[in-house]
């Protein structure tokens, strides 16, 4: 089978095309035959060594697809059920063998694409909104990025909730998706804060929704109300630097933290309940979920580059 390895991180040219031999499945595995792949930022920060990974690796972490075989012990899914999951290595491939217990059924009705284009980063916009700072109607929240893949379903979220949401976004192309997705405001990154605080009254966000990162660290801070708390989950501009937590408490008694899907899907029930409502929500219609780019396995590194370079909208998808 075909697959995108690293031997060294780096660069794009560190994504290698490879001949490797189709995997089989273990105790408590299944063999997927992967229908379409999801590109996310997690996988350039492996690509590019930020997260440390032993070498060689073949890259990604989600997939849609089709069992083609389980091992010994499997009972939840069988050869021909359609599944998608996320959070496991090793999805850049025509084949991947995934634990069983991270498969989640693809609901009938539901492409393999959209299901697969709506789970991790649906899964992370529903940690962060019903987990991390769980929302309630009539607060104000601040979501960074507001075109890409978790900006628009954070944004969709948000608004189920009764929140009224600020965003930011690099262009008014973008502006106007994250407006379309239900956005009550729609900023550009230069001196978003002052607008914060003027849409605000003065007083600030309850939460700040940030995956930018480091170009928008200062500015996500400032935009906070008195013990509002700032939701980094993401830095597709680079890293924070470090900083002395005393900043926190000038700002207001602030709360800062750091998650990743990992963590909010614990349990299988966990898995389930965020998967389930995501899928659920597609399916009838009250989610809209993007895909902005397709590219062939072969064309990793073009999919790698339009997504750090902020090209794209929406999801970004690789087709075996």
């Amino acid at each position: 089978m075909k697959a995108i390895r690293v031997h060294q991180p780096g660069g794009l040219e560190a994504l290698q095309l490879e001949e490797i031999p189709i995997p089989t499945p273990g105790e408590g595995q299944a063999l997927v035959r992967l229908q379409a792949i999801g590109v996310n930022f997690i996988d350039i920060y492996k690509r590019a060594g930020l997260y440390s990974v032993p070498t060689p690796f073949t890259v990604g972490e989600e997939g849609a697809g089709v069992v083609e075989a389980v091992g010994p012990g499997v009972a939840g899914v069988k050869p021909g059920d359609r599944v998608v999951y996320s959070n496991v290595q090793g999805s850049y491939a025509e084949y991947a063998v995934v634990p069983a217990n991270k498969l989640v059924q693809i609901p009938d009705g539901l492409e393999a694409k959209i299901a697969v284009a709506g789970m991790l980063q649906g899964m992370t916009a529903h940690y962060l909104v019903y987990s991390t700072y769980p929302l309630k109607a009539g607060e104000t929240c601040l979501v960074h990025a507001g075109a890409g893949g978790v900006g628009l379903l954070l944004i969709q979220m948000a608004k189920r909730i009764g929140a009224t949401v600020i965003t930011t976004a690099s262009s008014e192309e973008k502006r106007a998706l994250a407006k379309e997705a239900g956005a009550d405001y729609a900023l550009p990154y230069e001196g978003f804060d002052q607008k914060v605080r003027e849409i605000t009254g003065g007083k600030g966000v309850d939460v700040v929704y940030d995956g930018v990162g480091q170009s928008t660290w200062e500015g996500s801070l400032n935009s906070l109300r008195i013990r509002g708390m700032l939701v980094l989950y993401g830095q597709s501009s680079g890293p924070v630097p470090p900083f002395n937590p005393q900043i926190l408490n000038q700002k207001g008694g602030l709360y800062l933290t750091r998650p990743s899907l990992w963590h909010y899907t614990q349990t299988r029930q966990e898995l389930e309940w965020r998967a389930g409502d995501v899928m659920r929500w597609a399916l009838e219609g009250q989610l809209k979920i993007r895909i902005g780019a397709e590219f062939p396995l072969a064309q990793a590194a073009q999919a790698h580059r339009a997504l750090q370079s902020r090209e794209t909208t929406g999801k970004v998808l690789l087709i075996p």
